[in-house]
């Protein structure tokens, strides 16, 4: 018990970290964004890389503008020299040491050449025949084409775009046939401008609501019948959803496949957030404890989850 007291005041410590240094961080990337969104776009039209992929490689690779390569050399994607560049270069260690790195004299000649190394490279010819509203094939395809080794590059590069709305940008380069295209088929599903992001627990696939959010968007956006999402989340079709909200893609399972046995019930609990928090059948868990439908799980109490 003592031990599993001092995990969790390790975790909330953990937490509260994070979360300073998230804010300390959002005003840093919002900075960069206000700065050189206008940039990103413009390359977007010249030669068709999404805005929000620019935007999203600039804050990663250069720490938001505050990388000692984007400030001593204004090179804002991490570039490496390769054999066929002829400018000026730094050294920095990165996978090796003492690496190669390109500079520049300007911020824009790095955007510049960053477009112009995606289009003039073969192995990155595939992602042009992406649609420049795909940020997520874009991002996949870049860590699978190899521009970073990192193997979550694709996943932070999504996150930075969801988390700053840096797709809202990709519109500004189409054509007006395209914008009311665009806008029209947004329309019908919404959720294209902002997919929601799936996560695991217990092996099913699950994602948090958002505020708006109704049993019919997310059915709408996973193909999947609003009545069957609200019954594999045990709640009345009529239930709104709150912001915060896990919502259960499939059926919940009947016992947890962690090596967790029991919950013991904290502040704010209830059977059906327990259900929620493990992936396991509201009606399971009833059954699995020998309570009641109408049980109150107090403070203290353990519910066992197997």
């Amino acid at each position: 018990m003592r031990f599993l007291k001092l995990y969790i005041v390790m975790l909330c410590c953990f937490w509260v970290a994070n979360v300073a240094f998230a804010q300390r961080r959002q005003t840093s990337y919002n900075n960069y964004i206000k700065q050189y969104a206008p940039l990103a776009v413009e390359q977007m039209k010249k030669h068709n890389v999404p805005a929000s992929i620019t935007l999203a490689q600039g804050l990663l690779e250069s720490g938001a503008g505050k990388s000692t390569l984007s400030r001593e050399s204004n090179n804002h994607f991490g570039i490496k020299c390769g054999r066929g560049w002829r400018g000026k270069s730094v050294r920095a260690n990165d996978d090796a040491p003492n690496e190669c790195f390109r500079a520049y004299r300007r911020v824009e000649d790095s955007y510049e050449d960053h477009s112009l190394f995606l289009v003039g490279n073969q192995r990155y010819s595939s992602l042009f025949q992406l649609k420049k509203t795909d940020y997520k094939g874009w991002a996949k395809g870049l860590k699978k084409a190899g521009y970073a080794t990192d193997p979550s590059y694709a996943n932070k590069l999504i996150t930075i775009i969801e988390t700053y709305d840096l797709y809202k940008y990709d519109n500004e380069g189409m054509s007006k046939r395209e914008a009311r295209k665009w806008q029209k088929l947004l329309k019908k599903k919404p959720w294209l401008a902002n997919p929601h992001e799936v996560l695991i627990a217990n092996g099913i696939a699950y994602v948090v609501a958002r505020d708006g959010d109704t049993f019919q968007l997310l059915g709408g956006e996973f193909e999947i019948s609003w009545k069957k999402l609200a019954k594999f989340n045990d709640l009345q079709r009529d239930y709104t959803l709150e912001e915060g909200d896990i919502i259960y893609l499939k059926e919940k399972n009947k016992k947890t496949v962690a090596d967790v046995i029991y919950h013991e019930v904290r502040e704010g609990d209830s059977m059906h957030t327990i259900s929620q928090m493990y992936g396991v059948r509201l009606k399971t868990l009833y059954k699995l404890n020998k309570m009641a439908e109408d049980h109150i799980p107090e403070i203290g109490e353990r519910v066992w989850l197997k």
